[in-house]
C-alpha cells in the first residue's frame, strides 16, 4: 500500500513539473495561429514572428529595463500606417498578430503588441499603462506605453517615435493627458500619483480584448 501511495505521488510531481516546463516554454504564438498568418499575410509575415520569439527568448530572464528595450527596439523596426491605409476606418485598433502580420501600424498598435509582449514576459500588468499624450512634434493625439516600476515612481516611455526607453521627465517633448490599464483610467499629474478618473469603460480597448479571444488576425 505504502509503494502504490509512493508511485502515486510520483506520478503527480512528475506530471507537475512537465507542466511547468510546458508553461515556461511555450510560444509567444501558438503554433496554430501562425499557421492562421501563414497563409493570410505576405512570405515575410512568419519570419517577423519567428524573430519575437527569438527576441523574447533571449530577455525572459532579464530585468524588467531590459525586457522592455528590447521589446521596444524590436517593435519599432515595424513601419507607421494609418488605419485607414490599412484598415479602412478612422479608429481601428490591432491585435498584435495583425499589427506584426501587416507589418505596418499606428501609435496605438505599436503600444498593444508592447503591451501584451511584455506581459508574456512576465511583467507585471499594474506597471504597465496605455498613455495618450501630447506632443510638440505632431499636431494629433499620440499614445506611448508607460512603465511604473511602482505606483508612485517617474515612468519610463516606450514610444514608436523613439529607440530609448527613459524617463518621463526626459521626454519634455510629450505632455501626458490620461492612462489606463483595463478598465482603469487615471490622470495625468506632475506628482506621478494614480488620480483615478470616473469612467466606466474604453470602447476601443473593450473592442481589442473580444478580438484577442476571438484570435482575429
Amino acid at each position: 500500500m505504502k509503494r502504490l501511495f509512493f508511485y502515486s505521488v510520483l506520478i503527480i510531481l512528475v506530471s507537475l513539473l512537465q507542466s511547468d516546463e510546458a508553461e515556461a516554454n511555450r510560444s509567444y504564438v501558438e503554433e496554430t495561429l501562425l499557421k492562421r498568418i501563414a497563409l493570410k499575410y505576405d512570405n515575410g509575415a512568419p519570419k517577423r514572428f519567428s524573430n519575437l520569439q527569438v527576441v523574447l527568448d533571449r530577455v525572459k530572464n532579464a530585468d524588467d529595463v531590459r525586457k522592455l528595450s528590447a521589446v521596444n527596439s524590436f517593435y519599432n523596426s515595424v513601419k507607421y500606417g494609418s488605419d485607414i491605409e490599412i484598415y479602412g476606418v478612422n479608429n481601428y485598433w490591432a491585435t498584435p498578430w495583425q499589427f506584426l502580420g501587416n507589418n505596418r501600424g499606428d501609435c496605438e498598435d505599436y503600444v498593444i503588441a508592447k503591451y501584451y509582449a511584455l506581459k508574456y514576459l512576465g511583467i507585471d500588468s499594474d506597471k504597465l499603462f496605455l498613455t495618450y499624450v501630447k506632443s510638440k512634434n505632431f499636431e494629433e493625439p499620440h499614445m506611448v506605453l508607460t512603465y511604473f516600476k511602482t505606483p508612485r515612481s517617474e515612468p519610463l516611455v516606450l514610444d514608436n517615435n523613439s529607440k530609448r526607453v527613459i524617463p518621463a521627465s526626459k521626454r519634455t517633448d510629450l505632455t501626458p493627458i490620461y492612462y489606463f490599464n483595463g478598465d482603469t483610467l487615471y490622470k495625468a499629474t506632475s506628482d506621478n500619483i494614480r488620480h483615478k478618473v470616473n469612467h466606466r469603460s474604453h470602447k476601443q480597448w473593450e473592442m481589442l480584448q473580444e478580438n484577442m479571444k476571438r484570435k482575429i488576425i
